[in-house]
């Protein structure tokens, strides 16, 4: 005897103003309706966090970009055209979040949250692609040695490129943490490789107006070492979600909130993963043999709910339930064996 059991979100679709003032006013819950809400404010989240930092960053780049008119400097031109570059990394991630917030189809099942990763990738390419502009800029400059002019111009200019930066990394992680993407995780780590170009141009100003020349370069390629080691753990970040890899504490957490569930004998099969920045669920729980299929069914929606109150960004779990063994009987799987054989 087998149930499954997938929750629906019957009225999630409309954020009436009697709908906000009730929820305001009334005890936070954990059922599913709430949770694709949740889920929704989420992705508004994201979304806000995207237009933010594009408007931070388009002021830094702007006032970058009048220094650079009056200085000349070859290096804060490529320090602005980074800024620049990392603010329409908005673009692909907002086209995700708006795309992850359309129902699912016949042919997108899951939805289009898993744009969100392809998202991620295209950040992590232009992590790379700056990595590589601000090691080619400081091998040239290694080899060509140029003065800078306007020293204090450029050095503001760096101080501006740097805190804008900053600020707009430290955003879009804390952000992205809270919501569970990656990709805006990722993205606020290319913000923050982008302070560290603007250090290496405020750097490289101070040692050309002590008259060393050498340092702008130097302290480039110092630079661009940095950004590599942030590509590295955003790489690493993006990847593990594209491989619908999920944090081992969260199985934990799960199996032990389903352990804890009445009537549920054992815990069997358990995958979660990310779509998006919302987690789905799979379990098998084992159950008693002599159970109905309505106490069986009963058993399977408390064990979702339990996972829904239990599990961060839950928002759907496919509740399967499998018979306790009985002595002598037949496994109630062997008709599936062949097609799940390596």
């Amino acid at each position: 005897m087998s149930d499954r059991h997938e929750h629906t979100h019957p009225h999630h679709h409309r954020h009436s103003l009697r709908h906000r003032l009730s929820h305001l006013l009334t005890p936070h819950s954990h059922e599913t309706a709430d949770k694709v809400d949740s889920a929704l404010e989420s992705s508004a989240r994201g979304m806000r966090a995207l237009w933010v930092s594009l408007a931070v960053l388009g002021v830094t780049a702007l006032a970058q970009a009048l220094v650079v008119a009056v200085s000349g400097s070859v290096a804060l031109l490529g320090d602005t055209v980074h800024n620049t570059a990392d603010a329409l990394t908005a673009v692909p991630l907002g086209i995700a979040f708006v795309l992850g917030r359309r129902a699912a189809t016949r042919r997108f099942t899951y939805g289009y949250g898993r744009a969100e990763d392809l998202a991620g990738l295209v950040i992590v390419l232009t992590i790379a692609a700056s990595a590589a502009f601000a090691g080619w800029t400081a091998i040239d400059r290694l080899l060509d040695p140029r003065p800078v002019q306007h020293v204090p111009a450029v050095a503001v200019a760096a101080l501006v490129g740097f805190a804008g930066n900053e600020w707009v990394a430290r955003y879009r992680i804390r952000v992205g943490r809270a919501i569970g993407s990656a990709a805006l995780v990722a993205d606020g780590l290319h913000a923050r490789t982008d302070g560290f170009t603007s250090l290496a141009v405020l750097l490289g100003a101070g040692g050309s107006a002590l008259g060393w020349q050498l340092a702008d370069p130097i302290v480039g390629l110092a630079i661009t070492a940095a950004i590599a080691l942030v590509l590295r753990d955003a790489a690493r970040e993006v990847f593990r979600r594209v491989m619908d890899a999920v944090d081992p504490a969260l199985v934990d957490r799960a199996e032990q909130a389903l352990t804890e569930v009445p009537g549920v004998c054992g815990v069997g099969e358990l995958r979660l993963r990310w779509i998006g920045h919302r987690l789905r669920a799979e379990v098998a729980v084992v159950v008693d043999g002599d159970a109905t299929v309505r106490e069986a069914h009963r058993i399977a929606v408390d064990a979702e709910h339990a996972l829904l109150h239990a599990v961060p960004r839950l928002t759907a779990a496919l509740v399967h339930a499998d018979p306790e063994p009985a002595p002598g009987e037949a496994d109630p799987h062997l008709a599936l064996a062949h097609h799940t054989a390596a």
